[in-house]
C-alpha cells in the first residue's frame, strides 16, 4: 500500500473513533459539545501522538534493534512527559475538566490515571507494529519461496528440452545413418514437437488437447524411428475440451517406455491409457522390459517429473510405479 493511502486510512480510523465517542457522549446529554471536543479531541490527540511516537520511532529504532533497556527507559520517559502534558492541559481547561470529572484535579491522582491510559496506547501501538511486521515478513517469505520455486521449475523445465532433443536427435541420426527415406518426415515431426515446446509451453498450464497432440507427435516420431514397426496401444477416453494440464508432464513416462521397453513386439505393445473424468486425469502406461535396451547414461526424466508434481500438484496426485521382472508399469492419478 502506498504511503499516502496509509496516512489516509490512519486519519480516517482515528477520526471515526473520536467521532464515535463524541457522538455517544453527546447523546448522554451530560456534557456540552465544547467540553466533549476538549476531552476527546485535545486529549485524544495527545494519546494518538504517544501511539505514533512508539509505533514510528521507539520500536523501529530501539526495540527492533534489541536495545531493550533504552527502549523501556524512553517509554517510561514518554509516559511521564505525556502525563505532565495532560495535567497541564487539564489545568488550562480547568472549568471543563472539572465539569467532566466532577471533582478537583489532584496532581498525583490525575497523573496516575492518565499514565494508565498512556500505557494502553503504548500497548496497542506495540501490538499493531508487531502484527503488521509479522504479516509483512510472512508475505516476504512467501514471495521468496515463490521465487525459489519458480526458479526451480524453470530449471526443471529447461532440462526437458535438451534431454528430449538429445534422444530425438539420436533417433534421427540413426535413420540418417541408415539412409532411410523417412528421415525428412522424422525431422518435420521433430520440428512440430520443438515448436510446441518452445512456443506453446510458456504458460503454467496448456490445453489438454495440445498436450495430447504433442504426445501423439512424439509417438509418431518413434514409429518412424522403428520403421513403422513400433506397436503402441494408445487410447484417450473422456472429455478433453476445457481441460488443462501442466505442459511436458507425461512425456518422460512415454520416453522411458520406448527407451527401456520392447516397442517392436506386436504381441506385447506398449499400453497407454489416458482417462479424463470429473476434473481428474488417470494416466496408465505399461511396457514389456528389454534388458538390452538401456541407456548407459541413465535418465533424468522420472526424477524431474516427480519433483514437478511435488511443486505443481502438492497433495493432488498419486504416482504408482511398478518395476517388475518382465514389465514396467506406471499409473498416475492427478486432480487437474
Amino acid at each position: 500500500m502506498k504511503k499516502g493511502w496509509q496516512i489516509f486510512w490512519h486519519i480516517l480510523f482515528w477520526t471515526s473513533i473520536i467521532s464515535f465517542f463524541v457522538f455517544v457522549a453527546r447523546n448522554g446529554g451530560k456534557s456540552s459539545m465544547q467540553s466533549l471536543l476538549i476531552v476527546f479531541v485535545v486529549f485524544g490527540l495527545v494519546n494518538i501522538g504517544l501511539f505514533y511516537l512508539n509505533y514510528l520511532v521507539l520500536i523501529p529504532r530501539y526495540l527492533d534493534k534489541k536495545k531493550y533497556k533504552l527502549y523501556a527507559a524512553l517509554v517510561i520517559g514518554a509516559i511521564i512527559v505525556m502525563g505532565l502534558s495532560k495535567f497541564g492541559l487539564a489545568v488550562i481547561f480547568r472549568p471543563i475538566t472539572y465539569i467532566h470529572m466532577g471533582k478537583a484535579i489532584g496532581f498525583w491522582q490525575y497523573t496516575f490515571s492518565t499514565s494508565f491510559t498512556s500505557i494502553v496506547f503504548i500497548f496497542l501501538s506495540t501490538v499493531l507494529k508487531f502484527t503488521i511486521d509479522w504479516f509483512l515478513n510472512e508475505r516476504i517469505q512467501r514471495d521468496l519461496e515463490n521465487q525459489r520455486l519458480t526458479a526451480e521449475l524453470s530449471f526443471l523445465k529447461s532440462q526437458i528440452n535438451p534431454h528430449f532433443l538429445f534422444n530425438s536427435l539420436n533417433s534421427i541420426y540413426s535413420l540418417a545413418y541408415q539412409k532411410s527415406d523417412t528421415t525428412p518426415e522424422a525431422i518435420l515431426k521433430l520440428s512440430e514437437i520443438m515448436r510446441y515446446m518452445l512456443y506453446e509451453c510458456n504458460d503454467n498450464k496448456v490445453e489438454m488437447s495440445k498436450e495430447l497432440q504433442y504426445l501423439q507427435n512424439y509417438i509418431d516420431l518413434q514409429k518412424i524411428r522403428f520403421g513403422n514397426k513400433a506397436f503402441i496401444d494408445f487410447e484417450v477416453n473422456g472429455e478433453v475440451k476445457n481441460q488443462q494440464i501442466v505442459p511436458l508432464l507425461l512425456i518422460s513416462f512415454i520416453e522411458n517406455a520406448f527407451k527401456h521397453g520392447i516397442a517392436n513386439d506386436a504381441l506385447s505393445p506398449i499400453k497407454l491409457r489416458i482417462n479424463l473424468e470429473d476434473g481428474h486425469m488417470y494416466f496408465f502406461i505399461q511396457n514389456k522390459k528389454h534388458t538390452h535396451n538401456r541407456d548407459a547414461s541413465g535418465g533424468i526424466g522420472l526424477a524431474n517429473v516427480r519433483r514437478r508434481l511435488d511443486l505443481l500438484y502438492p497433495g493432488k496426485y498419486n504416482l504408482d510405479i511398478r518395476d517388475e521382472a518382465d514389465t514396467y508399469t506406471c499409473q498416475l492419478s492427478l486432480a487437474l
